[in-house]
């Protein structure tokens, strides 16, 4: 199944020009007719930087089935860039509407990630939140490295058609790209990193008023000074943006504006 039309190039990775809805529709295509697990990983700028430094996380990146613009800088690189009507598809919501969409389809779901006092909180939220859910299995993060055939078993023999892999960027990349031709059900693999955490109410997320004007991550970094040091990069991010845009109008077709490149 190919990737979603129209994939945009933005400097060093790459993003889908993908509404919620269609990200949803895309779901479904993927349950209903794929034959293999489909990865949903999210793009934002500071993945620009961090994940062309390791190939085999980059080539995760490169195929995979479905790049939601998760960040805000993503989405106005993209409409400077192309000129692309994009707006913003947050992991944390999308990962809360294929929940619902499981509960109303009965799709079986499994979740592995964060520790276990959040994985069984968010479990239990989950299966308050969205009636009908079926959350078939769920394992925490911990999990040692030869646990991991034992885990894959596992998910496996619970039928999962969904797996929401909560380990951070670029953990949960890793395990995708490592484990993927041994699931055997699922056909859906989303990255949520710490949204865990969020569902489980051990982080809060940004109040509304934030969310609505896209300033989700000026709360976050308020909210923990510590964020300065992966926001850093988010100047740079910026006139490496500008720059290409210069390049495109002075010189004409750039390798990074080309779509899909």
């Amino acid at each position: 199944m190919p990737s979603f039309p129209g994939r945009l190039k933005i400097l060093n990775l790459w993003v889908d020009p993908v509404t919620m809805g269609q990200a949803l529709d895309r779901v479904v295509e993927f349950v209903e007719t794929g034959d293999r697990a489909h990865a949903i990983f999210a793009v934002n700028p500071e993945k620009n930087y961090s994940v062309p430094k390791d190939p085999m996380l980059l080539e995760s990146f490169r195929s995979a089935d479905l790049l939601i613009p998760d960040g805000i800088g993503v989405v106005l690189a993209a409409r400077f860039l192309h000129h692309a009507k994009l707006s913003r598809v947050p992991g944390v919501e999308l990962m809360g509407r294929i929940c619902r969409l499981a509960a109303e389809k009965g799709y079986g779901v499994f979740l592995f990630g964060a520790d276990e006092e959040v994985s069984r909180k968010a479990a239990e939220v989950l299966l308050e939140r969205y009636t009908g859910l079926r959350l078939v299995g769920r394992a925490n993060g911990y999990l040692r490295d030869e646990e991991m055939p034992g885990l894959v078993e596992q998910i496996n023999a619970s039928g999962a058609r969904i797996l929401f892999l909560a380990l951070g960027s670029p953990r949960q990349e890793h395990w995708y790209a490592t484990h993927r031709d041994a699931l055997k059900t699922v056909r859906v693999c989303q990255g949520i990193g710490g949204t865990l955490d969020v569902v489980a109410g051990k982080v809060q997320r940004a109040p509304e008023i934030w969310c609505r004007y896209d300033a989700e991550w000026l709360y976050r970094l308020l909210s923990e000074p510590k964020r300065i040091r992966r926001q850093k990069v988010l100047p740079v991010f910026v006139a490496q943006v500008i720059l290409a845009k210069m390049k495109y109008l002075l010189y004409g077709q750039d390798k990074t504006m080309r779509i899909g490149a």
